[in-house]
Parts: structure tokens; C-alpha cells; sequence
């Protein structure tokens, strides 16, 4: 991947970093709740999703600054679905990016009131985003619809447990993949894009989303890797990559960091 790809994403994801450090710093009634959301939403990553709002938001010809709280807001989103994925008595997990999951540092109860509060601040960075309300109320929306669907993804991946069968493609378009579609269509709404627009990056984000879950599961050897095979699965991202690819001709102007972004994506090995 070239230099100049790197140097954008770079630079993007900087940018986000930059706005997640402001949040949540001022007095707060419970100082304990603030600090286990700043530890969540402080924990690194990579960004992916803040990344695609910008990146959707500037192919439809709009600065970074006009989108950046709204993009912000789908990785608080995010954020709090990892934070209650974690728990006990969801997928369990001790370590997230490295360190102790939030539960293990504030406790089961205030994780999952940090979650619930994550979500909600979520809303209110686009409620209050700046933009006029009849886009904002679209934004809400798109970020609503990829809130109740990944408690359905994570229901259908819960039951698939219990059961012993998974429909991986419905469990992910839903646990995974919706919420690339809220960050794209975030980034189109927050530039005042067209409805062909809104489309195209729909497809794009859906088919990104799916080969990055199904990247995901070869690296953890778990999910698509189990149930199909390692090349099967490299066959289902390529596919998906090229199909995102496709979905940005006509629609937008310059491409090339969306494209490249996609292949990354596809390939990373971590």
C-alpha cells in the first residue's frame, strides 16, 4: 500500500484521537462512570469506522472538521458494544486490545453503565453536531439502525452458541457489518450528499464490513475460518473487496484512499 494511503489514515485517525481525548474530561456527578468510558474510549485501535466517516465525508467534497463529532460518535457506538460484548455473561472476554476489558478494571455493574452511557453520548455528539436538522435527524437514524442491529447480531451469535449452528453471513451483516454502513452513510449525510451516494457507500461499507469480519476470524482461527476453510475465506474477501470497489464508480470523485482503504482492510495481518 503506498505511502500516501498511509499518511492519510494517519492523519485521519489522528484526528479522532485528537477529539475522543476531549470528551468526557469535565466534572461529572460520578467521576468513576467518566473514567472507565475515557478508558474504553481511549484504548487505541485502529479507528476503522471514525476513519470511513471522514473518508465517505471528504469524497463527497466536505472538510473534516464538519464531521468529525458525528464520526466520533459511531466509535463511541463501537465502543460500547465492546465493552458489553465483554462481559460474563456475553462473550466473556478478560483482555481487549491488550488490556484488562473494562469489567475487569471498573467492576460488571459500571461497565455496563459506561456502555450505556457510550451509546447515548454517541447520539448527543450528533444531536449537537452543528449540521441542520433535517441531515442530523438522518445521521440519528443511520446510527440508530446500526444500534439495534448489532444487539440483534450479538443475539443471533449468543443463540448460535446454545445451538451449535450459526448463520454467520446474518450474524455479522448485523453484528459487524451494520455499523461500517452507519459510519458511511454518516460521512455522505454529514457533507449533504446525494441519494446515490447515501447507496453506494451503503454497498461499499456493507461488503467492507463482511471481508474485515471474515479477515478477522482467519487471524483468530475462529467463525468464517472454522466453518469454511482458509481459502473459501480468502475467496469471500476478495470477492467483497472488489464488489466495494466497484460500488464507489459514478458516485463519488476521487476514490483512491476509499479504494486503497478497502484493500488494506482485506489484507492486514493484524
Amino acid at each position: 500500500m503506498s505511502d500516501l494511503f498511509h499518511r492519510e489514515y494517519d492523519r485521519l485517525r489522528a484526528l479522532v484521537e485528537a477529539r475522543l481525548e476531549t470528551y468526557f474530561t469535565a466534572d461529572a456527578p460520578a467521576k468513576s462512570l467518566a473514567d472507565a468510558m475515557r478508558y474504553s474510549a481511549l484504548s487505541g485501535g485502529k479507528r476503522v469506522r471514525p476513519v470511513l466517516a471522514l473518508a465517505f465525508a471528504k469524497a463527497c467534497g466536505v472538510i473534516d472538521n464538519t464531521a468529525l463529532d458525528a464520526a466520533c460518535a459511531v466509535e463511541l457506538l463501537h465502543t460500547y458494544s465492546l465493552i458489553h460484548d465483554d462481559l460474563p455473561a456475553m462473550d466473556d472476554d478478560d483482555t481487549r486490545r491488550g488490556k484488562p476489558s473494562n469489567h475487569i478494571v471498573f467492576g460488571e455493574w459500571r461497565a455496563i453503565l459506561a456502555g450505556d452511557a457510550l451509546q447515548a453520548e454517541a447520539f448527543s455528539k450528533i444531536a449537537n453536531c452543528g449540521l441542520e436538522p433535517p441531515r442530523v435527524a438522518k445521521m440519528l437514524s443511520a446510527l440508530a439502525r446500526a444500534a439495534v442491529d448489532v444487539c440483534h447480531g450479538q443475539t443471533l451469535d449468543l443463540e448460535a452458541v446454545e445451538s451449535g449452528s450459526a448463520d454467520l453471513y446474518a450474524i455479522h451483516a448485523l453484528k459487524t457489518a451494520s455499523l461500517f454502513v452507519a459510519a458511511a452513510k454518516i460521512g455522505v449525510l454529514a457533507a449533504g450528499g446525494t441519494e446515490r451516494q447515501l447507496t453506494a457507500a451503503s454497498e461499499y461499507a456493507r461488503a467492507v464490513g463482511l471481508a474485515f469480519q471474515i479477515r478477522d476470524d482467519i487471524l483468530d482461527k475462529d467463525g468464517f475460518y472454522t466453518a469454511y476453510g482458509i481459502q473459501k475465506c480468502e475467496e469471500l474477501i476478495e470477492s467483497n473487496t472488489i464488489k466495494a470497489k466497484n460500488s464507489l464508480k459514478g458516485a463519488f470523485g476521487g476514490v483512491r484512499f476509499l479504494s486503497s482503504l478497502a484493500e488494506e482492510l482485506a489484507g492486514r495481518s493484524s
